[in-house]
C-alpha cells in the first residue's frame, strides 16, 4: 500500500510550507474578482495563508496580495481575512 501525499502549500506572508488544508485561500478569478475561497475549489489563481497572526498583520501591512496578484486589493478583502482570522474588523 502507497501512503497518500498531503497536498502542501506556501504561505504568502510567512513563506512555509504547510499542510493545504490548514491554510487560508484567497483567489482571483479570470474576470479579477478576489474573494476568501473556504471551498479550495473556485477556478482562480490561488494565494495561501497560515493561521500566525504576525502573518495576517505582515500581509495586510506590506499589502502582499496586491504584488501576489499584480493589482489593487481593496481594503475590504484584507479586513475580510482579519475578520476570519481575528473575530472582529480591525480600521
Amino acid at each position: 500500500m502507497s501512503e497518500k501525499k498531503i497536498p502542501l502549500r506556501m504561505c504568502v506572508s510567512c513563506r512555509e510550507l504547510k499542510e493545504k488544508r490548514a491554510l487560508l485561500r484567497i483567489v482571483k478569478t479570470a474576470e479579477g474578482k478576489i474573494f476568501i475561497d473556504y471551498s479550495s475549489k473556485a477556478s482562480g489563481r490561488g494565494a495561501y495563508l497560515c493561521d500566525n497572526p504576525e502573518c495576517v498583520k505582515k500581509l495586510k501591512k506590506q499589502r502582499i496580495l496586491n504584488k501576489v496578484f499584480s493589482c489593487a486589493v481593496e481594503d475590504d478583502i484584507y479586513a475580510a481575512i482579519e475578520e476570519e482570522y481575528f473575530g472582529e474588523r480591525k480600521n
